[in-house]
């Protein structure tokens, strides 16, 4: 059960891109999808040969019936005029011949089917694997500057979308092509003029279909852009239902969606309806071609220039002439959906990394908690420094509070302290080594974390504690629970450590949630502790509780605590007291009150607002 909420800096309508528009670079991105493919290139040649093989053997067919139609015809003119009969055996023995070519071909096509089926399954599910070790090596502003619906859209839309145009696209180009190939040989073997006659109707198609591609790809483009914004405001309205209705915005949060939702609607309308008469405006010239083709074959056939069959079997090629001309252009539309969706994938997968690890790494093995800043200077942005001059030093053991008003830069040390960024300037160290020497795994692994924002996933009580360590026994899970003085709130549950936490779970609140993270931070046994703003957002009682039980956590461990309720950090070692990035203030609780300066005036103004209240 997750607390937390993705949050991104694009407002309250962050776009979350469906990932259907038509790719930058098509040929990058489907040349880029074919390599990533050749590892199944054994496979795929397979595929290939079977669908090559279904498409000719079903080509092969209409000739042969047409021989079928030429006997039957033959037959009958004989039987008139008294001069034979009508040879039925020979007629079932085309037809017999006819039906084992296309058994044979829907087997083939059966078996292509199944192993294209196969290898794009493969495809997406390497893909998702890659993204989703991908995922754990990207740096924290990648995800800081993006919501959660557009990265999961390049895990679920994009994906499924190159899966299912990989599926259908591939192996319908490969039949189309061979059927547009093959029905031409077979045309010019009956008649070279008949054939003419026919292909009178390309330019006529292609001219069409390029006209209605080149006007519907911009309403497809824009479809896609307002289908991810409204993507973007459903998850950002679902996770502030809350906020909404107590501000009593629902008329102004549907007037929003309304809006971007009538853009989807005539965007998605105009391109559909090009998409739409596609079909009949290309059947109505492929009838102008039957027309043609029927005129010039009686002509041919009162001269004796072909047989009666030959004409029944040209019909049935011209229209399998026409339908791979129209599927074509189909799969050109599918091929540019995979193109777009591998193109964000991939995008994706190139994102620049974290340095995971250091040239010469040193090891965490025997490290105290001593920590120090020395003039650490960093922003966000290099051009505009948040944190100046920062310097400190932390003896192990020590509990540190980090306090100072909303955008002193707190938590932005903390990130620096993790290496979830690197300083500009400065350094910090642990044990007198910089934190740059560690690996990155490593070096995350000498912290541990309690959050204001409680971080619950669906499983039991149990699992969850133990995701701290997760080769922890039930006993050491449960001594942890003790510590943290959440043991009894969890035996009182049904089921004990065994019941499920999943978001329905509403009899839990969020102090008790809270107590169940300090326990999962106490059975980790980490040497050095981060504790932000963790009893910011529980009443006074609970807040008792909480404390007793990071008292618990922090004793013999260095630990640098978040806190806006000053109250809760006067027994605190060291003060850190932060303003506009800067240290203006250190020492204890008594030594900072005495001096009177920016500590005190918080202090004092927090107790006075307590006074007040009361």
């Amino acid at each position: 059960m997750s607390e937390t909420r993705g949050r991104g800096p694009r407002g309250p309508h962050g776009l979350g891109m469906a990932g259907a528009e038509r790719a930058k670079d098509f040929r990058g991105s489907i040349g880029r999808i074919l390599r990533y493919m050749g590892k199944y290139r054994f496979r795929l040649i397979g595929m290939l040969v079977f669908a090559v093989a279904g498409t000719v053997f079903s080509i092969v067919g209409p000739k042969i019936l047409g021989k079928a139609t030429t006997e039957l015809f033959n037959g009958l003119v004989a039987k008139i005029g008294g001069t034979g009969s009508i040879n039925f055996a020979r007629i079932a023995q085309i037809l017999l011949f006819t039906l084992g070519l296309y058994v044979c071909s829907a087997l083939f096509s059966f078996i292509q089917g199944f192993i294209m089926t196969g290898i794009s399954n493969d495809v997406t599910y390497s893909l998702r694997k890659d993204i989703s070790k991908k995922i754990n090596r990207l740096p924290l502003n990648y995800y800081e500057s993006r919501t959660t619906g557009e990265i999961l859209s390049r895990v679920t839309n994009d994906v499924d979308t190159l899966q299912s145009s990989l599926n259908q696209s591939i192996t319908q180009l490969v039949t189309s092509v061979t059927t547009l190939v093959g029905v031409f040989v077979m045309m010019l073997s009956i008649n070279v003029w008949m054939t003419l006659a026919a292909l009178l109707i390309l330019p006529i198609s292609m001219g069409i279909i390029g006209t209605v591609m080149q006007r519907s790809q911009k309403f497809f483009r824009n479809q896609q852009k307002y289908l991810g914004e409204v993507n973007g405001q459903i998850e950002e309205v679902y996770g502030g239902h809350t906020v909404i209705r107590v501000f009593n915005k629902e008329e102004d949060v549907v007037d929003a969606f309304e809006q971007v939702n009538k853009e989807l609607y005539r965007s998605a309308w105009k391109s559909q309806f090009f998409s739409g008469i596609m079909m009949p405006v290309m059947q109505f010239i492929g009838n102008l071609g039957y027309v043609a083709v029927a005129i010039l074959g009686g002509f041919l056939v009162i001269k004796d220039a072909i047989e009666v069959g030959d004409i029944q079997s040209f019909f049935q090629y011209i229209r399998n002439f026409t339908q791979p001309i129209q599927q074509i252009a189909q799969v050109t539309n599918m091929l540019q959906s995979a193109a777009a969706a591998s193109e964000r994938v991939f995008e994706f997968l190139d994102e620049k990394e974290e340095d995971q690890t250091a040239e010469h790494p040193v090891s965490t093995e025997g490290l105290c908690g001593n920590v120090t800043f020395d003039h650490v200077s960093f922003g966000y942005d290099p051009e505009q420094v948040i944190i100046h001059d920062f310097s400190a030093s932390v003896k192990d053991g020590q509990k540190i509070a980090i306090v100072g008003p909303t955008g002193a830069g707190k938590t932005t040390m903390v990130k620096l302290l993790m290496r979830y960024y690197d300083v500009n300037r400065g350094s910090i160290r642990i044990d007198d080594h910089d934190v740059r020497e560690f690996n990155r795994g490593e070096l995350r692994d000498l912290f541990g974390m309690v959050l204001q924002d409680t971080w619950l996933f669906s499983g039991t009580i149990m699992e969850n504690i133990r995701y701290g360590r997760l080769d922890a026994t039930d006993e050491e899970v449960i001594e942890a629970a003790k510590a943290a003085h959440v043991h009894k709130f969890i035996m009182q549950q049904p089921g004990g450590y065994q019941m499920v936490l999943n978001e329905e779970t509403s009899n839990i609140s969020q102090g008790q949630k809270q107590l169940l993270t300090i326990a999962r931070a106490l059975l980790a046994d980490n040497r050095i502790l981060i504790l932000d703003e963790a009893t910011s957002s529980v009443d006074t009682r609970t807040e008792t509780q909480i404390q007793k039980a990071m008292d618990a956590l922090m004793e013999g461990r260095t630990s640098f605590v978040i806190a806006h309720r000053l109250s809760t950090i006067r027994d605190a070692d060291l003060i850190l007291v932060m303003k506009d990035g800067d240290i203006v203030e250190q020492g204890s609780h008594e030594a900072l009150m005495k001096k009177g300066g920016f500590y005190a005036g918080l202090y004092n103004s927090q107790f006075e607002r307590t006074e007040e209240i009361a």
